[in-house]
C-alpha cells in the first residue's frame, strides 16, 4: 500500500511557486545596468565558456561560499550571470518608478536579450534556454546575509522556469522566480551598484570578473584599489593554475579594455599586484550585438560551438601609464578582500600608513615609478546612503 502511495505522490504535479506569488512583468525601456555586491566580489560563477563540474570552495574569515554544478548542464558562468543583472536592473527601475516588485518575473526574451546587448535571432534565444537552465540547476551554499541562529543558506539562481507558447510552438513569453536570498538583496540598494553598459560587450570570463571586482572595490575612490595577484586569484574561483591567471590579467591589462577603470601592474619586493584606477566611463549605449549567453555544455542543439576567449585571442600589447602616486590601499571595508601584503602593512603601521620604499611597476619590461603618501579617506561603500551626490542616490 505504501508503495502504491508513494508512486501516486512522485506522478502528482509539483505545486509551482509562482502560485503564491504575484507577477512581476517586465517594463519597457533602457534600464541602468545594476549589479549585486556579493556577486561581484565572490566566486559564485565559472569563469570558463567550458562545461565545469568541479565545485568552487572559497572561504575567507567568517564567509564562505559554496557553488556546485550538475553534469547535465554544468556551472552557471559568469555570462550566465547577465540574467541576474538584467532582473536587478528591472527590479531597480521599477521601485525608483514606485511599482510593486516581485520575485516571480514575467517577460519576453526580446526584452531580456536586448536588455543584455544581445542580438535577437533564434540562436540566442536557444542560448538563453540553456543559461536559464545552468542557472536553475546549479546549487549555492553560503554564509553571506545569513538569518539570525542560521549558518549557511542553500539555494539556485532561479528556483523554476516556464517558457509560453502557441499552439503552433511560437513563444510569446518567459516566466522565473527569484531566490529570496538575491531578491532581498536587490531590494536594500546599499547592496546594489549600478555598472557601466559597456561591461556587456567584454568577451573574456577573466576580463569581466576584473570588472566587477574594479567597480565593487575600487569604485570611483581617487586612488584605485590593489590586490596581490595571488588574492585575486583565490578571489575568482578560476581552474587556472596561478600562473596562467597571472598572465591572463597582464594580458587584460595590456589591452586596457575595462570601461571606466586602468590597470596598473605594480611590484612590492618579489609580489605582484595590481591596482584598479578609476578614468572616464564609457558612454556607449548598449544597443551592439555581442558575444552570447555563454556555451557550457547545457543539452541544447545549438549550444555546442566554443568561442575563443579575449585572454586567448589576444598577445600582449605595450601598454605606458602616465606616472602618478600609488598610494596606500583602502583597508577599512571588506577585510577578508584585501591582499595579505597590504593587510600586514596596515596592522604595522596603521590603516593609513605610507609604503617606506618606492613601489617599481613594469609593463611589458618598460618601469613606471610610483611615489608614496597618505591613503585617500573618501569610500563609495560608506556613501551608498548620501544624496548629496546624484551619482550616489541613483540606484
Amino acid at each position: 500500500m505504501s508503495d502504491h502511495l508513494e508512486q501516486q505522490r512522485r506522478r502528482a504535479p509539483r505545486l509551482s511557486e509562482r502560485n503564491n506569488l504575484d507577477p512581476f512583468v517586465a517594463i519597457g525601456g533602457d534600464a541602468s545596468p545594476r549589479d549585486q555586491r556579493d556577486l561581484m566580489e565572490r566566486p559564485f560563477f565559472s569563469l570558463s565558456k567550458s562545461p565545469r563540474t568541479k565545485p568552487i570552495l572559497y572561504k575567507a574569515n567568517d564567509i564562505e561560499v559554496q557553488v556546485f554544478g550538475m553534469p547535465e548542464h554544468g556551472m552557471a558562468t559568469i555570462w550566465d550571470a547577465d540574467v541576474l543583472i538584467w532582473a536587478a536592473s528591472q527590479i531597480v527601475r521599477a521601485e525608483n518608478l514606485g511599482l510593486a516588485t516581485s520575485r516571480f518575473f514575467r517577460f519576453t526574451p526580446y526584452q531580456l536579450l536586448r536588455g543584455v546587448g544581445r542580438p535577437t535571432g533564434n540562436q540566442q534565444y536557444l542560448l538563453l534556454k540553456a543559461a536559464l537552465a545552468r542557472l536553475q540547476s546549479t546549487v549555492i551554499a553560503t554564509t553571506i546575509r545569513n538569518g539570525e541562529h542560521w549558518r549557511r543558506r542553500q539555494f539556485s539562481w532561479i528556483n523554476e522556469w516556464e517558457e509560453m507558447s502557441t499552439r503552433a510552438g511560437r513563444v510569446e513569453g518567459m516566466e522565473f522566480v527569484l531566490p529570496e536570498w538575491f531578491y532581498s538583496s536587490v531590494i536594500d540598494r546599499s547592496l546594489v551598484l549600478t555598472i557601466d553598459p559597456a561591461y556587456f560587450r567584454l568577451t573574456g570570463g577573466v576580463e569581466r570578473w576584473l570588472y566587477r571586482v574594479a567597480r565593487k572595490h575600487a569604485g570611483r575612490q581617487r586612488h584605485g584599489w590593489v590586490f596581490e595577484f595571488a588574492h585575486l586569484h583565490a578571489k575568482s574561483g578560476s581552474l587556472a593554475r596561478v600562473s596562467d591567471f597571472a598572465l591572463d590579467i597582464r594580458r587584460v591589462a595590456a589591452r586596457q579594455r575595462l570601461p571606466g577603470y586602468r590597470l596598473l601592474i605594480e611590484r612590492k619586493g618579489r609580489t605582484e599586484l595590481l591596482r584598479f584606477l578609476p578614468s572616464d566611463p564609457s558612454t556607449v549605449p548598449v544597443n551592439n550585438p555581442v558575444n552570447g549567453l555563454g556555451r557550457s555544455g547545457a543539452r541544447v542543439s545549438a549550444d555546442q560551438a566554443q568561442t575563443v576567449s579575449a585572454e586567448q585571442a589576444h598577445l600582449p600589447q605595450l601598454n605606458r601609464l602616465p606616472e602618478r602616486p600609488s598610494r596606500t590601499a583602502n583597508l577599512e571595508s571588506n577585510t577578508e578582500s584585501n591582499s595579505s601584503v597590504l593587510a600586514c602593512a596596515r596592522e604595522g603601521r596603521g590603516a593609513g600608513a605610507e609604503f617606506r620604499e618606492p613601489v617599481r611597476s613594469t609593463v611589458d619590461s618598460h618601469p613606471i615609478s610610483t611615489a608614496t603618501s597618505a591613503e585617500e579617506p573618501a569610500q563609495e561603500s560608506r556613501d551608498v546612503n548620501r544624496r548629496s551626490k546624484p551619482e550616489r542616490s541613483k540606484r
